[in-house]
């Protein structure tokens, strides 16, 4: 069964998860990461602000792990994936604003549209077999990054974490396969972003079977599986959204 779970937040309401149905919203107790009910309670989707979908203790990125990307910057395939850290600090939701830092920090900031993988329950040292019983489903995410500071630093954490330098959104859908969806990019309406999850050079269970086997995942990480070619900077006033088939569209502007 397919699923669409969020988080929202209704007019001068609390913070609540729910399930997307239609054109409507219904609230989910207490939470998607394990048994949960209906309260009965239901908002048209279009009255509710929807928030990033999960709170993850970890973003566990991966770099490199398209093969056309990886051609662009003229650089191979790493011999396993290529991981790195994005600080719960610079998730944003959909609709939120991506803000760029001072140019006397950063002078290129490029996007970057990944499929990301929402971890379900705590994983650790779990088989390449086993890798689905632990995912509760899948979701966008934009790995934004100060693409000089990366050249700079000759390591990521500075470049990709700043605040607000992780929109996922706009939820998690569950009950996909993440094996070969479309993945796209458009800024102001043009895509620079094209490309197929099936060019994955390390796919989603050998992603989650190689972190969990380095650090334990807890329920709502996740996973961002890399970028495809394209990349590319963002300007002020930008409005940058990323489409993934039988997902829908993250989309946030620059400011």
């Amino acid at each position: 069964m397919i699923r669409r779970f969020v988080r929202f937040r209704s007019a001068g309401g609390p913070v609540r998860w729910g399930v997307v149905s239609g054109a409507r919203v219904e609230e989910i107790l207490p939470d998607p990461f394990g048994p949960f009910e209906a309260t009965g309670l239901r908002w048209p989707l279009k009255n509710v602000r929807l928030l990033a979908p999960c709170e993850p203790t970890k973003i566990v990125a991966v770099g490199l792990n398209y093969r056309d990307h990886a051609e662009e910057f003229g650089t191979p395939i790493p011999p396993e994936p290529l991981i790195f850290l994005k600080p719960p600090s610079s998730v944003v939701g959909p609709g939120d604003a991506i803000r760029l830092p001072p140019r006397s920090l950063s002078k290129r900031v490029d996007f970057e549209g990944e499929l990301a993988v929402v971890i379900g329950r705590r994983a650790r040292n779990v088989p390449v077999g086993r890798a689905a019983k632990y995912i509760l489903g899948y979701t966008i995410l934009n790995d934004v990054t100060a693409r000089d500071l990366q050249k700079k630093d000759g390591q990521w954490t500075r470049a990709k974490g700043f605040d607000t330098f992780s929109p996922i959104g706009p939820w998690i859908v569950s009950g996909i396969s993440p094996a070969d969806l479309k993945i796209e990019t458009f800024v102001n309406g043009k895509r620079r972003q094209a490309s197929r999850t099936s060019r994955l050079a390390f796919k989603v269970p050998e992603l989650v079977s190689f972190i969990s086997r380095i650090m334990t995942l807890e329920p709502g990480d996740v996973i961002p599986t890399g970028t495809p070619s394209g990349i590319g900077p963002l300007k002020r006033g930008n409005k940058v959204e990323v489409r993934i088939e039988k997902i829908g569209t993250l989309a946030n502007r620059a400011v």
